[in-house]
C-alpha cells in the first residue's frame, strides 16, 4: 500500500468569487503604501483596471503602473518593469492580467528584494529568501500562476523558455474574480482553458516520488501526492464541464465561474506535483512556432497521455469518471482510452489543432525538438513513463504525424 504523503504550498490569502476584486485595496494597503501594478497595454486601457487602481489610491496607496508586459514574457521586458518599481520605491507588487503579467510581477518582486538578473535564479531553489510582497489578480482562466511557485520567461540566450521555481514565488495574496474573465474572446478562452486542463491532467498522472523526509526541500515539484490529486480531480471535473460552454457562449456566467475555479485548482495541483512531457515539448515547439503556450501543451496532451498510458492507466481511468464520461460498462483499459479520446475531442471542438505540424513545426526540426524537450529536466523527471532521447523523439514524431495509436506500449 502506498503511504500517504501530501504537500501544499498556498498563498497566505486566496480569495475567489464574483466581485472580489473589491478586496484588493484592503490587502495591498496592509502590505505597503507604495505599489507597482504590473499589467499589459490591453488591461491598462480597461475601465475595470482603472477602477482597481483608483481603489488603491483611495485606500492611501501610491500607485505606479507598468503596462509593458507582452505575451510569452521576453526577459528584456523585466528590466523596464524593474526600473518602474525602483522609481516608485515599491513596497508591494501587484500583477493584474494573464500569466505573463503575473510572472513578470513575480520576477520584479524577486529582483527588487534580492537584486541581480533573472538568469541568476533560473532553475529550482535559487531564490535565497522572501521576495517583495506580491498580490496576484488573474484576468484569464488558464495559467494558474496566481497560486504557483514558478515564473517562466523567454530568454534570447536560451533556445527555449526557462523557469524560475521557488516556494518564495507563491504570491502572498491571490484574488480570483471570474468577472474579470468575462470579456476574454473565444480564442483566448480556448488556449487558456486547455492549458488549465493540461495542468490538471499532468499533475494527476505525474510520477509519484518516494516520500523521504527531505523531499519538500529537495524538489519544488514533488510529484503526485494526496493533496495535488484532490485539486487535480476537482479541476478536471470543473474544466471539462465548462470549457466548451465558455468557448461557445462567452456570456455563460456559470461556465466562466467554473472554468476560473478549475484553473485555480489546477494551479494548486501542478504547483506542487509538477507537469511533465506535454510541457517539456511545448518549450521548443513554442520557440519554433511562436504560438501560445496553451495551444502547444494542448496539442501534445493526447499524445502524451497515450504514451504514458501503460504507466498511468489507473489514473487515466479515474480521470474518465471525473470528466463525467459514460464508462460504467468499460474495464480500466477502456476507461483510460475513453479519457484520452475525450480530451482530444474536447480540444478539437474548441479549435485546438490536432498536430504540431499544424502549429508550424518543420519536419526537419523534430529531432532538435526532442533533444531540446529533454533539456527541461524538472519536467522530464516527473513523467510517469521514463523518457530518453529516442522515446522523446518517438513522441514528438507521433505528434507531428497524428499517430496516437502507434504510441501505445509495445507498438
Amino acid at each position: 500500500m502506498t503511504s500517504l504523503f501530501g504537500l501544499s504550498r498556498l498563498p497566505r490569502n486566496l480569495v475567489f468569487g464574483r466581485g472580489q476584486r473589491a478586496a484588493l485595496p484592503g490587502y495591498v494597503a496592509a502590505l505597503g503604501r507604495r505599489a507597482l501594478l504590473v499589467t499589459d497595454e490591453r488591461m491598462a486601457a480597461d475601465a475595470e483596471f482603472r477602477r482597481m487602481a483608483d481603489g488603491l489610491i483611495a485606500a492611501g496607496v501610491a500607485v505606479e503602473i507598468y503596462s509593458g508586459t507582452v505575451a510569452e514574457l521576453p526577459v528584456d521586458s523585466i528590466a523596464e518593469a524593474l526600473v518602474a518599481a525602483r522609481r516608485a520605491q515599491a513596497e508591494v507588487v501587484v500583477g493584474i492580467g494573464g500569466g505573463s503579467c503575473i510572472d513578470a510581477a513575480k520576477i520584479v518582486a524577486l529582483l527588487s528584494a534580492h537584486g541581480g538578473q533573472p538568469a541568476d535564479y533560473y532553475g529550482e531553489f535559487k531564490v535565497p529568501g522572501p521576495i517583495l510582497p506580491l498580490v496576484a489578480v488573474p484576468t484569464t482562466a488558464g495559467t494558474g500562476s496566481e497560486v504557483t511557485p514558478v515564473a517562466v520567461v523567454s530568454d534570447p540566450e536560451r533556445a527555449v523558455k526557462v523557469g524560475i521555481a521557488s516556494p518564495h514565488l507563491v504570491p502572498h495574496t491571490s484574488i480570483c474574480d471570474p468577472e474579470l474573465t468575462y470579456s476574454c474572446p473565444p480564442g483566448l478562452t480556448a488556449v487558456s482553458g486547455a492549458d488549465a486542463l493540461t495542468h490538471a491532467i499532468e499533475a494527476f498522472t505525474t510520477l509519484r516520488q518516494p516520500a523521504s523526509g527531505t523531499i519538500a526541500h529537495e524538489h519544488v515539484f514533488v510529484g503526485k501526492n494526496i493533496f495535488s490529486d484532490r485539486y487535480a480531480l476537482d479541476a478536471v471535473r470543473l474544466i471539462f464541464a465548462s470549457l466548451k460552454a465558455a468557448y461557445d457562449h462567452g456570456d455563460d456566467i456559470e461556465a466562466r465561474d467554473r472554468l476560473m475555479l478549475g484553473s485555480t485548482l489546477a494551479g494548486l495541483a501542478f504547483g506542487v506535483a509538477g507537469t511533465a512531457a506535454a510541457h517539456a515539448v511545448q518549450y521548443p515547439v513554442g520557440a519554433l512556432t511562436h504560438t501560445p503556450h496553451g495551444a502547444g501543451v494542448a496539442v501534445m496532451l493526447p499524445y502524451v497521455m497515450e504514451f504514458n498510458r501503460s504507466h498511468a492507466e489507473p489514473e487515466m481511468a479515474e480521470l474518465a469518471l471525473a470528466m463525467g464520461l459514460d464508462v460504467a460498462h468499460l474495464d480500466q483499459a477502456g476507461r483510460a482510452g475513453a479519457a484520452i479520446d475525450a480530451v482530444a475531442a474536447l480540444f478539437a471542438s474548441i479549435g485546438i489543432p490536432p498536430t504540431i505540424r499544424d502549429l508550424g513545426v518543420p519536419e526537419d526540426r523534430l529531432d532538435w525538438t526532442a533533444e531540446a524537450a529533454m533539456g527541461a529536466a524538472r519536467l522530464v523527471k516527473n513523467n510517469p513513463r521514463p523518457l530518453d532521447v529516442p522515446s522523446m523523439t518517438r513522441l514528438v514524431r507521433a505528434a507531428f504525424t497524428g499517430d496516437r495509436v502507434g504510441l501505445r506500449a509495445g507498438v
